[in-house]
């Protein structure tokens, strides 16, 4: 017995199965035995089918980062466009790069040094379609500068690189994306303000750029403009840079970070740098970690919310604005999904679809329709069919998807 499913083709390859992150949407391809579905049903791997997803934008907009066709700042959420086909987006720093449900890539906002990877230096107020491809499938921006990784595995790059953050060899910026080397086998990118992060799919841990303050963790402060290897080990699962500083979780769910540490951002209850990775506590429920502005979030598999370092505007989330060395929870929430951390600021969504903001808010980046920091988390609206939210550090403005 077999199965064609729509876009298969009869052929001698193996059948393929693609899902992206969030575990919705993804593709299928081939003819299907009804034993290979089973499998791939087991795995909870198979394609869930393509749920519209409006795209929805706020805060700070000089340069037309929200997409919205001008340059207002909105302190609410505004939905850009009306189309329903986004996949994933990242707001980074006055700039936007999003994927679309096809594979397409899109960008928006301030173009200076080319990371809008259209070729050009022209900043745009909407969504512009970067090339004709339909292959990118994860996205991580960097300040002016954009990493990224296709559905073959390759790592791509383009914007500004005057400390070599593109890992192409050199430091000229580039306005169109290029690949990094040959490799196929890129799987995580997590970039930082000047340095890059990236984790291979045998569990290497890879970073380059800028290297004051020991970022890169190879026990140095030395800028690199190729990707080096960070160690030997090989249990790597997921990395994120802060402004200055790194973050990272392995497979045993085992926290760690290294560089610049002046408000305790690396949470070993120091104020001291790191130029090599260093284990923070003995905990082994470590999910998935973020940097911003000398502050960092992480979320564990019990569904809490840590944060640590700096907290002048209430960003750490825990009612306060005193700085914290080491991690705190945020609130009493065991039902945390998600989260994104900006320059000062967090956006966090629940399981139940409900969206929450909290830290500096002077260009209305919280979405709670006002310009008031929050110390601890606030809702944002009455909503509950958010689906994921996007920031990077150093960003003023938000973004996130509505399942309509």
């Amino acid at each position: 017995m077999s199965m064609r499913y729509k876009g298969g083709v009869i052929s001698a390859t193996s059948p393929t199965v693609v899902g992206p992150t969030d575990g919705e949407g993804g593709s299928a391809s081939g003819m299907w035995t009804l034993a290979e579905v089973m499998v791939h049903e087991k795995a909870s791997n198979w394609p869930k089918p393509v749920l519209p997803r409006e795209l929805w934008m706020w805060g700070y907009n000089t340069t037309g980062q929200l997409g919205h066709g001008n340059t207002t700042g909105l302190s609410s959420p505004v939905q850009v466009g009306a189309l329903t086909d986004w996949s994933g987006v990242v707001a980074g720093v006055a700039m936007t790069i999003a994927i679309k449900t096809d594979g397409s890539l899109w960008s928006w906002g301030k173009n200076t040094d080319g990371q809008l990877g259209d070729g050009s230096t022209t900043a745009r107020s909407s969504p512009v379609q970067v090339g004709a491809l339909t292959d990118w499938s994860v996205l991580s921006p960097g300040g002016a500068w954009v990493s990224a990784i296709k559905t073959d595995g390759t790592l791509w790059t383009w914007g500004y690189n005057a400390w070599g953050q593109l890992g192409n060899g050199a430091v000229a910026t580039i306005s169109s994306p290029i690949q990094v080397g040959a490799l196929t086998t890129w799987s995580v990118i997590g970039n930082g303000f000047g340095h890059a992060m990236a984790i291979k799919t045998d569990g290497t841990l890879w970073t380059w750029g800028r290297g004051n303050a020991g970022r890169l963790g190879l026990n140095n402060i030395t800028n690199y403009s190729s990707p080096k290897q960070v160690g030997a080990l090989t249990d790597w699962a997921f990395a994120q840079g802060g402004e200055e500083h790194s973050l990272a979780v392995k497979t045993d769910g085992t926290l760690w970070t290294w560089g610049y540490n002046s408000d305790g951002q690396l949470g070993d209850g120091t104020i001291v740098n790191k130029s090599s990775p260093i284990q923070i506590g003995a905990l082994t429920d470590w999910s998935k970690v973020a940097g911003g502005q000398n502050c960092s979030i992480a979320i564990k598999t019990d569904g809490t919310i840590w944060c640590w370092g700096k907290n002048s505007n209430g960003q750490l989330g825990d009612g306060s604005v005193v700085s914290k060395s080491s991690p705190v929870q945020v609130g009493a929430l065991t039902t945390w999904n998600s989260f994104v951390e900006g320059q000062s600021h967090t956006i966090a969504l629940t399981n139940s679809g409900t969206l929450f903001a909290w830290g500096y808010n002077d260009t209305g980046m919280l979405g709670l329709g006002d310009l008031v920091n929050r110390s601890s988390p606030v809702q944002i609206g009455a909503l509950t069919t958010w689906k994921s939210t996007s920031s990077a550090q150093g960003s003023l403005s938000s973004a996130a998807f509505i399942t309509s």
